[in-house]
């Protein structure tokens, strides 16, 4: 069995939650079946990797045009593949018009909703439509939906109620523990951080989602002694990076420890920054199961969140971190909550310890990548 995997993002161009799904699925499915991958960028050495641009002839369009003739092109290159696998709106297309074309089954992994992601129109405008239309087509028509959680799974059946709830399958995120694992800290000696006093980190992009925004209200209200590392880059807009970089300025002029790393960190970097932490924290306002908890928990790293989407099917309250309540009508106390939250844990060194083990035991327990592949090839064959 061959599949072709459409995707925006692959190694080495990963900026979000999606693009790590698909590099470790792809990596462990090949141990069982033949993967083929179709993806957006530049081009890549490795084999069986192919990789398509946008339509010339697009080259000032709306985004989402720009995304659909890529996933023309990407269906096009795809006719070897017995199985098409599509990961969020942007090759929905693609894996749409494959299964079609080639009279193979679609499988659709939603990672999101755009219906629940509205403020994707700051940076889609009329192609936020576009987009989920795309999404909307991809998810009907499949053959088969994978949610990352069972939340997702939920929201799924919510959006789009024309789905029949057999053909969603819940598989979660993974995280290899492997690689994911505690590590010394260097880097946060280079950056300036004060080893001898809480350090509390964020790794993300800036978007609405992440709730980037609502941490950095919280952490002026943080304890004094608190250092905030906040690795936070790729914005969606120009709009929220100016809106980000005017509080973290506000806030490094209230206090100090306030570090802003706005360039792209290598995976060994991330493990650092994590290990390196008293407490990661997860602000997202939507999370369909939230990739960087799980990354967080393997490098033994107590985690502050957000109750949404699939987070607490990944940090277990009292366990292996703290779930804060997000209302999007009471924002302020969500803030509260957060800074409640960490100043209550940066001074009980215990409970740090024993949540940062507990988290690293349900990562290598819960969260096996091989696991996880094996369950989507069983689908796959289902299907053929």
């Amino acid at each position: 069995m061959r599949a072709g995997i459409f995707t925006k993002e692959y190694p080495p161009e990963i900026y979000g939650g999606a693009g790590v799904h698909v590099a470790e699925l792809t990596r462990f499915m090949r141990d069982i079946i033949d993967v083929d991958v179709h993806c957006m960028g530049g081009p890549r050495e490795e084999a069986n990797v192919y990789t398509y641009g946008v339509d010339p002839d697009l080259a000032d369009a709306n985004g989402a045009l720009k995304t659909l003739s890529t996933g023309l092109r990407m269906a096009n290159g795809a006719s070897a593949a017995d199985v098409a696998h599509s990961h969020t709106w942007y090759t929905g297309l693609a894996g749409h018009l494959a299964g079609k074309l080639y009279g193979i089954p679609h499988v659709v992994t939603a990672h999101s909703l755009e219906p629940h992601r509205p403020w994707k129109r700051e940076q889609l405008g009329g192609g936020y439509d576009v987009s989920s239309w795309s999404e909307c087509n991809a998810i009907e028509n499949a053959d088969a939906v994978i949610a990352v959680s069972a939340g997702m799974k939920s929201s799924i059946l919510d959006v789009y109620p024309n789905v029949d709830p057999d053909k969603v399958h819940v598989v979660l995120n993974g995280i290899d523990t492997q690689l994911w694992r505690p590590r010394e800290a260097e880097l946060l000696d280079t950056l300036g951080v004060d080893r001898n006093r809480p350090i509390v980190v964020f790794v993300g992009r800036i978007t609405r989602q992440k709730g980037v925004a609502h941490l950095l209200k919280a952490a002026a209200d943080f304890d004094p002694d608190v250092q905030l590392v906040l690795c936070a880059g790729a914005p969606d807009t120009a709009e929220i990076e100016a809106e980000t970089k005017s509080l973290v300025e506000g806030l490094q002029a209230q206090r100090d420890g306030v570090y802003w790393v706005r360039e792209m960190l290598s995976r060994t970097e991330i493990q650092q920054i994590y290990s390196g932490a008293d407490i990661f924290v997860c602000p997202s306002i939507y999370e369909p199961l939230g990739i960087v908890n799980l990354e967080a928990m393997a490098c033994g790293t107590a985690v502050v969140a957000s109750d949404v989407g699939g987070i607490p099917e990944v940090v277990v309250d009292r366990e292996t971190g703290t779930l804060v309540h997000y209302d999007e009508q009471a924002p302020a106390e969500f803030e509260a909550g957060i800074a409640a939250a960490v100043n209550r844990l940066v001074g009980d060194a215990d409970t740090l310890r024993a949540w940062g083990a507990a988290g690293r035991k349900r990562a290598e327990e819960k969260f096996s990548w091989a696991t996880i592949a094996a369950q989507t090839v069983d689908i796959y064959r289902s299907l053929i």
